[in-house]
């Protein structure tokens, strides 16, 4: 069934789930079912259950299939017609019933988390359900995995959870959350639904669009990034170039200053007029600015919560900045599967098909098992990173490996 057909018949709010029939075909089973229980039709939830764990590779659309699902949740007309108001609020993140966790630091607290669980608690104000939706559920703390499970384990009536999270494996969702949640798992999507989409949703030239489909490897959001912003078509390809340019010891070290520098730059580039704006706002919500009596206090008040903030958005400036370096790191890795993939004569589809001449010769100098080695690691620098390790440490201790082979 291509996504076209399944879309048409089942609702606009569906053709944001690129590649992803499977999942659709299921979630439009649960909304249907919940439409019905809402209208007093039946009292048999059917498809539909409170607690749902979205999973897939990166790029697959995690968030993207919960706010769908929301969306068709909350939907005026009929299971997702992408054109009520419930609809484009939940899409859009406005909706008052659906409430959005995305971590902007390295984890989701205990108490952002039982504030939530508060907050799930009452009745829709607006909508059908009152929806949580948890972005990045494999960055819980042990304390908000609990506070959630218990809410998980007694839901309060007409309240849905909404959990995505790279697996269900026990290391990302804790067995006792994911056994009370019914799992959806996403599929990468193929290059021609993902062209498909760049030119008709975001009127992207044809050829621009399948390139970047075809190198994006299944991720649709960095499609769309690759063909439309020329300095991240100009990061990856700088990144490519590394493993044929570490050719002396002091390669290492430049090349290292140039994946952290990026990295950082990446990091200061997107927070800072969020940053900025968002400190003018808290400010001028506390009352700073204002004159009389009681400004004295009201200037220290808003004083400390500006400190609060700069903190979180310190930890968020952190995370945007590993998330920066991840993606390098995973573009060096499928580099390196390539070269192994030209090695060994296999028939498999190139990760960078651009890069092919580079991989081609890369494998004729080093052979499998060198590529292999160095395959290896780049991914113990990512694992490295993900322990917090210093990132320029683990990076010129890779790079180190990546020179010598």
């Amino acid at each position: 069934m291509t996504s076209a057909t399944t879309t048409g018949r089942l609702g606009r709010v569906w053709s944001q789930l690129v590649g992803q029939e499977p999942a659709v075909e299921i979630l439009a089973a649960a909304a249907e079912s919940a439409t019905a229980l809402v209208s007093g039709r039946t009292d048999d939830h059917g498809a539909m259950t409170h607690a749902w764990l979205f999973t897939g590779p990166p790029g697959s659309g995690r968030s993207v299939a919960a706010r769908t699902f929301a969306a068709a949740l909350q939907c005026l007309v009929d299971g997702g017609c992408g054109e009520c108001q419930g609809c484009r609020t939940a899409l859009a993140g406005t909706h008052a019933d659906v409430k959005v966790v995305a971590p902007e630091g390295l984890s989701i607290s205990v108490a952002e988390m039982r504030a939530l669980v508060q907050a799930a608690a009452r009745r829709p104000t607006t909508g059908h359900w009152q929806i949580v939706i948890i972005e990045d559920a494999d960055r819980l703390t042990e304390g908000a995995s609990n506070a959630l499970l218990k809410a998980v384990e007694e839901p309060p009536d007409r309240t849905v959870f909404l959990l995505c999270a790279p697996s269900d494996h026990p290391d990302d969702v804790s067995v006792t959350i994911r056994s009370r949640c019914r799992l959806v798992n996403l599929r990468t999507p193929a290059p021609e639904p993902i062209a498909t989409v760049l030119v008709e949703r975001d009127g992207i030239d044809p050829e621009r669009a399948r390139w970047a489909a075809s190198v994006c490897g299944g991720h649709v959001g960095r499609a769309r990034r690759l063909a439309t912003d020329d300095s991240a078509r100009e990061r990856r390809a700088a990144v490519l170039r590394i493993p044929l340019g570490l050719r002396r010891a002091e390669d290492v070290f430049r090349c290292a200053d140039e994946l952290i520098a990026t990295a950082e730059a990446d990091a200061t580039e997107e927070s800072k007029a969020r940053d900025e704006a968002e400190q003018d706002a808290l400010r001028t919500a506390m009352g700073s600015g204002g004159t009389g009596k009681g400004v004295a206090a009201a200037k220290r008040a808003a004083d400390a919560a500006v400190r609060a903030l700069e903190k979180r958005q310190k930890s968020r400036a952190t995370r945007t900045q590993r998330d920066t370096l991840d993606l390098a790191l995973v573009d060096l890795a499928g580099f390196y599967r390539d070269v192994l993939v030209q090695a060994s004569g296999a028939s498999a589809a190139l990760i960078h098909p651009d890069f092919a001449e580079q991989s081609r010769t890369a494998a004729r100098e080093w052979g499998a098992v060198s590529a292999l080695r160095r395959l290896e690691a780049v991914l113990a620098c990512r694992d490295a990173i993900g322990w917090n390790v210093k990132p320029r440490i683990a990076v010129e201790a890779m790079l180190t490996t990546l020179r010598e082979g």
